[in-house]
């Protein structure tokens, strides 16, 4: 049976299983006091471009979302992002959890537009009963995005524009955001990102780690107390070495794009043939997920030696589907999927 379901089925890199295993009896303190958080901090800096970069690391890429965005929110404040936004669909309500809610934007190909943010936030305060609402506190972003489309560099300053001007904190979802720096034509860098937002972060979970995200705050922007409010949200680790040696071990030597680059690799070699093949697409894109609209009875005969993830109902006879390829996706995998399309 192929899997191309998701870009974290495999386990970890195996420098990263190399560095655990030599480091396994290596005492350290805990809560991220460890001399490997310490050194992958200086290292994300480093590619940051900006050593005065607050960074903290994290489990998973939900528990960052809510903690982040709880941290940057006064209670009567809400996060904006787009409809199909990961915070607005697939997070089975953690944000509003918090007592937050999240206010939704059009998307366009799974991106917010910067003209229509600026209006909103306009029209919000044009309102004289605006004490009465929500208000917008600050904005959510996913490079790529649910869609696996990227932001341009023009795009990204527009709304760092619009959110300076109203004084509302960027926040950029990273969960992908290794195969999003290695995709061919992006013009959005690693040091761009940390530039044009207040908070993002680099997504392990998905590009090689076994577990963990790195949140950074450029500019020394850490909330207040940033690891109490993380504590309190259960998601504090003791054993916070677990984390830093992994991205220790992924921001050594480029080890982090490096791997991302296969997953690119393949998934253009998978586009290739799907284009030769005639296939439709349900929103072009360059990145590691794929997705493709296919016939219900061909899908049905697909999924007999394939596992791919749902994604939408087309019309009453098609359904897209994501061909998700990652850091450990084998060629010979593609080769074999490409046959049987």
């Amino acid at each position: 049976m192929l899997s191309f379901v998701n870009d974290y089925s495999e386990g970890a890199h195996p420098a990263i299983l190399e560095v655990l295993t030599r480091t396994n009896l290596q005492q350290e303190p805990g809560y991220g006091d460890d001399v490997f958080c310490a050194s992958a901090r200086d290292k994300i800096r480093t590619a940051c471009a900006d050593p005065e970069a607050d960074v903290f690391f994290l489990a998973g890429g939900t528990q960052t979302n809510q903690v982040v965005i709880d941290s940057l929110l006064r209670s009567y404040e809400g996060v904006v992002a787009c409809v199909t936004g990961h915070v607005a669909q697939h997070e089975a309500g953690a944000i509003e959890f918090t007592g937050h809610k999240v206010l939704t934007l059009p998307q366009h190909d799974g991106k917010i537009d910067a003209g229509e943010l600026d209006a909103y936030v306009s029209g919000f305060y044009g309102d004289d009963n605006h004490d009465h609402m929500v208000f917008p506190g600050m904005v959510y972003v996913s490079h790529p995005t649910e869609y696996g489309t990227l932001y341009s560099l023009a795009e990204l300053e527009a709304l760092h524009e619009v959110c300076s001007r109203w004084h509302l904190p960027l926040y950029l979802d990273g969960a992908r955001l290794g195969y999003g720096l290695v995709t061919p034509g992006t013009d959005v860098t690693l040091p761009d990102v940390a530039r044009l937002t207040d908070a993002f972060y680099i997504g392990g979970t998905k590009v090689g780690a076994l577990i963990g995200e790195a949140v950074v705050f450029p500019r020394e922007g850490m909330p207040e107390h940033f690891l109490t409010m993380v504590k309190q949200h259960g998601a504090l680790l003791a054993k916070g070495r677990v984390l830093g040696i992994q991205f220790d071990a992924l921001f050594t030597d480029d080890l982090y794009t490096r791997i991302a680059c296969n997953a690119i690799e393949c998934a253009e070699v998978l586009r290739a043939a799907l284009d030769e093949r005639g296939y439709r697409y349900l929103v072009p894109n360059r990145t590691n997920q794929v997705l493709v609209v296919l016939e219900d009875e061909r899908l049905a005969e697909l999924k007999r030696s394939v596992a791919v993830s749902f994604w939408e109902r087309v019309d009453e006879t098609h359904t897209a589907v994501r061909f998700a390829t990652s850091w450990a996706t084998r060629m010979e995998d593609v080769e074999a999927l490409i046959q049987l399309l």
